[in-house]
């Protein structure tokens, strides 16, 4: 079955707000991810609750997707996380339809195929940026979730076995380089 994106999720633009140095909420930002949506460390809270109105927390199975700049990913908010909210570069795609789960949305906006046609239609020179007309106009082919489930699962498997060939090539390159210092001496 396809459909567009905008009948089956609420789509609204993150928050607009200044950090402080402590806090109850975090407040998501691009740089708090890597190119792949994977966030990089702890989380640590930074905006007070009690500026923060109600819509603008991120529920559990939230879809974010970066809208700004030229790292544009989509990554799944948990409820593992501390209570965030998502910055102004992120687009919040909200499922309303049980037919997807978040993390095959996520993986289809991550797709290279979807990334392409993302960054087709980006507006700016400086900062390129994804307009929210664009997400919603994407058309999606929803599988059975039996299928999504399995699309997911092979994703982290072949993500997983790229993190493990880079690894076994930075071993080896230690060693070669090792024994090659090894030799000369």
């Amino acid at each position: 079955m396809k459909t567009l994106i905008k009948d089956i999720t609420n789509i609204q633009t993150g928050l607009f707000a200044k950090p402080t140095d402590k806090g109850e909420v975090v407040y998501l930002q691009s740089k708090h991810f890597d190119e792949n949506g994977k966030l990089l460390g702890e989380l640590h809270p930074d905006l007070l609750a009690n500026s923060i109105s109600e819509k603008h927390l991120l529920k559990d199975g939230d879809v974010l997707f970066a809208a700004k700049g030229t790292k544009n990913f989509a990554a799944v908010y948990e409820n593992q996380n501390p209570a965030a909210v998502a910055s102004t570069s992120f687009f919040v795609l909200r499922p309303t339809d049980n037919k997807i789960i978040p993390e095959y949305l996520s993986w289809f906006l991550n797709h290279p195929e979807t990334q392409k046609l993302i960054k087709d239609n980006a507006r700016g020179t400086a900062i390129p940026s994804i307009r929210k007309t664009v997400l919603e106009d994407l058309e999606i082919s929803i599988p059975s979730i039996e299928k999504q489930r399995t699309v997911i699962k092979l994703s982290a498997l072949v993500r997983k076995e790229n993190e493990l060939r880079m690894k076994i090539l930075q071993q080896r390159k230690q060693l070669i380089d090792q024994q090659i210092i090894n030799a000369i001496k």
